[in-house]
């Protein structure tokens, strides 16, 4: 993920500075392109939360999993508020970074939500991560895992 957010800052849901290459070193990365303001969205992210929440929290040893929120709300405020009231403990590109633009246009995103699973390198394993969530729920972790090319000890 080195390549993906090289220069650059995420943040975390309480607004503090993180830094991407070792929050997200040797992890299965998930892009997810949502807003506070979209249906569908405010629908899927609580999914999110609970896959997340259970590879994170309740696996032993956690698994090598983040997510990556790329806003599309309307202000730094809504995003704010949709993460502290939905998300999960993940990260964010902040909201006033231009960076979320290319993301998009290199990630194809028309619709959202949409959550892009991605190598180290930001090559993308699948772009169907909300439908694999929803159809599998943690066993998709396993396939991104093979996926990802990252040396692991990791069992469910």
């Amino acid at each position: 993920m080195v390549d993906v957010f090289s220069g650059r800052l995420l943040v975390d849901k309480d607004g503090r500075s993180v830094d991407p290459e070792e929050a997200l070193q040797n992890k299965v990365v998930g892009l997810y392109f949502s807003a506070a303001w979209c249906a569908p969205c405010r629908d899927f992210t609580p999914v999110l939360c609970d896959f997340y929440t259970e590879l994170l929290e309740e696996a032993e040893p956690p698994a090598p999993f983040e997510v990556v929120f790329i806003s599309s709300d309307h202000s730094a405020e809504e995003m704010a508020g949709y993460m502290r009231a939905m998300h999960g403990d993940w990260l964010a590109l902040p909201y006033h970074d231009p960076y979320k633009h290319d993301l998009k246009k290199k990630y194809n995103i028309t619709a959202i939500p949409k959550l892009v699973i991605v190598k180290q390198t930001g090559e993308v394993i699948t772009d169907k991560g909300r439908k694999q969530i929803r159809d599998k729920g943690l066993s998709c972790f396993r396939n991104w895992l093979e996926g990802a090319d990252i040396f692991q000890n990791f069992c469910s």
